[in-house]
């Protein structure tokens, strides 16, 4: 072959190589916009959790955040730039912030339309009252990798904070994901900690239904390392905490609710229906389902209305309302749909589910079609009677004989409880 042929054939591949990337290119573009519009048509814009926004100014197209994100399909490259082209399946992991080589990303709460209630902290979880830190739900933070990992992180600052004129270096309230990977840092650094848990283990997940899949990410506990969890159910987890805290020895006060936080000098004075413990920190893993958003309806105050689903069998044979549109009322609506004898109705105020994940909307249109369950999306329950409820849909009042109702539309935040303590609560709307 002569220099000229060689030079051909060089020439040749790379023309092949820059046509075939470009039709890669086109062809990846072509399939992230349409799953924007797609999105955009089923009215799926709304991130649910924590979320990017992306400065097109600075992204130049690198993909770096497209791959690392965990749940795959959030972002894509559109015209060259990152875009959120499927919102909603945003669970706030925050990997995409971190890949980005060009800083290009902000990680931020809410949205233009939707604000969220969100207390004020510093990058190391302690609020504008100095020595009160929030992990975990409570600051907006509901993955559970991500509030296991404030939970360790907070304890890491309250190690240099100890204090012998205190009882104790930190209580911890709440023993749930954030709460749990606290008083296990606690004990690994060899703090005098105290904590408090009006329930039980697990926090938000040991109210999850029965055999739900909780999704999560690798995660670093104290005293343990490493835990591999990728997807697994409530029970499973659950087990997994309860051994690691018989092999830690870690101390938690079980149905012991924290009432009151006063400040006492430097420190705190918590206060619970059993004891007061006197703390140099305090570190709040609450989370926000404590107070569930309720409907303000007439009948709400009627025996047969609960704010969460733990066991599906109970409804067997009966008529039952499930109201919200998040994950946690299309699992309950099709957990009950599953029982012999139920008719279920789920009723959500908006025209679609656009904060739950795809996997669930898809299980609920098929349940639908199968006649099994009946879904009035823009409706409104106006009144719940003893043996029925009334639910208003753009206009058309649907009275329905009812057993049950199920109201599954989330946590208020404890503002007033935040507020007396002193720590400042902002409305996000799309800011960090």
């Amino acid at each position: 072959m002569t220099e000229t042929q060689s030079y051909l054939v060089f020439a040749v591949i790379c023309v092949v190589v820059i046509v075939f990337y470009v039709w890669m290119h086109k062809r990846g573009d072509r399939k992230n916009r349409a799953a924007l519009a797609t999105a955009s048509a089923s009215g799926l814009t709304e991130p649910v959790s924590l979320h990017p926004v992306i400065d097109p100014t600075k992204c130049l197209g690198s993909g770096s955040c497209v791959t690392a994100c965990p749940e795959g399909d959030v972002l894509g490259l559109v015209r060259r730039k990152a875009a959120l082209i499927n919102p909603n399946h945003c669970i706030g992991h925050g990997a995409c912030a971190r890949a980005c080589p060009h800083d290009a990303i902000t990680l931020v709460f809410g949205s233009e339309k939707r604000g969220v209630d969100i207390p004020n902290v510093s990058p190391d979880f302690e609020t504008n009252v100095p020595g009160i830190f929030i992990a975990g739900e409570l600051g907006g933070m509901g993955l559970i990798r991500n509030a296991i990992e404030q939970g360790r992180q907070a304890m890491d600052v309250i190690a240099k904070r100890k204090d012998k004129g205190f009882d104790y270096d930190v209580a911890v309230i709440g023993a749930g994901p954030a709460g749990f990977a606290a008083s296990l840092g606690a004990k690994y650094k060899g703090l005098r900690y105290v904590t408090l848990e009006q329930d039980n283990l697990g926090g938000t997940v040991a109210h999850f239904p029965r055999g739900k899949l909780v999704m999560t990410q690798p995660a670093q506990l104290p005293i343990i390392g490493k835990v591999n969890f990728r997807e697994t159910s409530k029970e499973a987890l659950l087990e997994f905490w309860q051994g690691v805290q018989k092999k830690t020895g870690i101390t938690i006060n079980f149905g012991e609710r924290m009432e009151a936080i006063e400040q006492d000098g430097k420190g705190f004075l918590v206060k619970s229906g059993k004891a007061q413990y006197r703390a140099r920190n305090v570190l709040l893993a609450i989370g926000r389902r404590g107070t569930p958003r309720k409907l303000g309806v007439p009948g709400e105050e009627l025996g047969k209305v609960v704010y969460r689903l733990i066991d599906a069998e109970q409804y067997r044979n009966q008529h039952v309302l499930v109201v919200g549109g998040g994950d946690a009322a299309l699992e309950a609506a099709l957990g009950i749909a599953e029982e012999p004898g139920t008719t279920v109705t789920l009723s959500y105020r908006s025209p679609s589910f656009s904060r739950a994940k795809e996997k669930n909307r898809t299980r609920i249109e098929a349940m639908a079609g199968t006649g099994r369950l009946n879904v009035l999306l823009k409706s409104n329950v106006k009144t719940i009677h003893t043996d029925r409820v009334d639910i208003d849909q753009e206009g058309k009042l649907y009275r329905l004989p009812n057993d049950a109702v199920i109201v599954c539309a989330g946590g208020v935040l404890p503002t007033p409880f935040l507020k007396q303590i002193g720590i400042e609560v902002e409305t996000k709307f799309g800011t960090a």
